[in-house]
């Protein structure tokens, strides 16, 4: 069974810290690099952090430095640490296979981060 279980979410301060939790399938987390992805209104989902079977790590510029990414195989979890959140990051915030496409892909619901100013 396909599934992926976002949560962690909420309503965060700039400058806040929240922590993202996501539960994967077997079939989707197995080995494969697992990336956190988020999409603001009227904006792309757009790719923020991935992490490898073995732990690389990659982050994309805006999150650099604020945000950590980290998975635990034995669990088929992934997380995201959020640091000094600031109001730019407000999005709903999904995790998949880090080359998961939009249309070809399964998806879960996200969770809906909002920084307030």
């Amino acid at each position: 069974q396909v599934q992926l279980v976002e949560s962690g979410g909420g309503l965060v301060q700039a400058g806040g810290s929240l922590r993202l939790s996501c539960a994967a399938s077997r079939s989707i987390f197995s080995i494969n690099a697992m990336g956190w992805f988020r999409q603001a209104p009227g904006k792309q989902r757009e790719l923020v952090a991935t992490v490898t079977s073995v732990g690389s790590t990659n982050y994309a510029d805006s999150v650099k430095g604020r945000f950590a990414i980290s998975r635990d195989n034995a669990k088929n979890t992934v997380y995201l640490q959020m640091n000094n959140l600031k109001p730019e990051d407000t999005a709903v915030y999904y995790c998949n296979r880090a080359s998961a496409t939009l249309k070809g892909d399964y998806w879960g619901q996200g969770t809906q981060v909002t920084v307030s100013s």
